[in-house]
């Protein structure tokens, strides 16, 4: 690693982040960076400067960026610092544990004690947080966010910019689709369509025609 990183995110997320990338050997963050409210830079958060992000154009050579928004729609922020040319990083704590068979897009990040198994797929720009278990051949599309606790089986597959809400389950080889919320603690034992929301055991659609969480 011989870039120092740049967290997209000031909120409690990112302090979060920063906590964990510090804790990886040979990372260093050396900013945060805001895109919604200007006044945001002129704070500190862990004592490093907060960037605005029209201002990332000339760091592209010399940075790295990984966002700490646990939101699906972070995809606007992500295209937004994507468009100046900055790289992205794939991060994992080294509580983890990621199957050197195991495939991870730009931008993922894998948060302590989770494991994902043998030829599971991440796409770009996935956060796994704390604890979560992926099961082989699993794939999980990108800007999804899978909270603490979630337990994903062996060939399932999760659609991109879905929210899976802590410790949900999702049995194997079940499909969930693009846009979707996954309740905390839900059971999933069928297959889900796009943009819908599902809570509870067995789990059962209780909203339609959403985008995400």
């Amino acid at each position: 690693m011989d870039k120092p990183i740049l967290i997209l995110g000031t909120h409690w997320l990112a302090e979060e982040m920063y906590d964990l990338i510090s804790e990886i050997p040979g990372c260093r963050v050396a900013a945060f960076v805001e895109n919604m409210d200007p006044e945001r830079c002129k704070m500190k958060i862990e004592d490093l400067p907060v960037i605005w992000v029209d201002d990332l154009a000339s760091m592209t050579e010399t940075h790295c960026a990984i966002c700490a928004l646990g939101s699906t729609h972070r995809s606007r922020f992500i295209e937004q610092v994507e468009a100046t040319g900055m790289p992205f990083i794939t991060l994992a704590h080294p509580t983890a544990r990621v199957s050197t068979r195991a495939s991870l897009g730009a931008g993922c990040f894998v948060s302590a004690q989770s494991v994902i198994s043998t030829r599971a797929t991440l796409g770009d720009h996935v956060f796994i947080n704390r604890g979560v278990l992926i099961g082989h051949h699993a794939k999980i599309g990108e800007y999804s966010s899978i909270q603490c606790g979630v337990n994903i089986g062996g060939l399932a597959e999760i659609g991109e910019s879905t929210y899976v809400g802590m410790s949900a389950v999702i049995l194997d080889r079940v499909k969930i689709g693009c846009g979707c919320v996954i309740g905390a603690g839900a059971v999933v034992t069928k297959d889900v369509p796009d943009r819908v929301q599902v809570v509870g055991v067995p789990a059962r659609i209780v909203k339609t025609d959403i985008e995400g969480r």
